[in-house]
């Protein structure tokens, strides 16, 4: 069974950073491109950034590019988010899959900023 378990979300002031962590299982996590989406309340599904099969290789939106980083640990199967100089703007949930939203989605988690 395929699982995509993200975390690491939260309340966080402007400016603050959080690292959202996702955690697969269930297939060949390695060979597989990754991204982030986020939904915001009343809002599309907007993707974040993503990141190569082999790590080596990122794109990132506009809308987070130079505060966002997005890194992957194929050892472990996890795929992360470090997200820093949050805005009230990025107040989502987060979500990962592969680029191709292969399999089911997650639950998400929330991430909040505001002060």
């Amino acid at each position: 069974e395929v699982q995509l378990v993200e975390s690491g979300g939260g309340l966080v002031q402007p400016g603050g950073s959080l690292r959202l962590s996702c955690a697969a299982s269930g297939f060949t996590f390695g060979n597989y491109d990754m991204s982030w989406v986020r939904q915001a309340p009343g809002k599309g599904p907007e993707w974040v950034p993503q990141i190569n099969f082999g790590g080596r290789s990122t794109n990132y939106a506009n809308s987070v590019k130079g505060r966002f980083t997005i890194s992957r640990d194929n050892a472990k199967n996890t795929v992360y988010l470090q997200m820093n100089n949050l805005k009230p703007e990025d107040t989502a949930v987060y979500y990962c899959n592969t680029n191709t939203a292969s399999f089911d989605w997650g639950q998400g988690t929330q991430v909040t900023v505001s002060s």
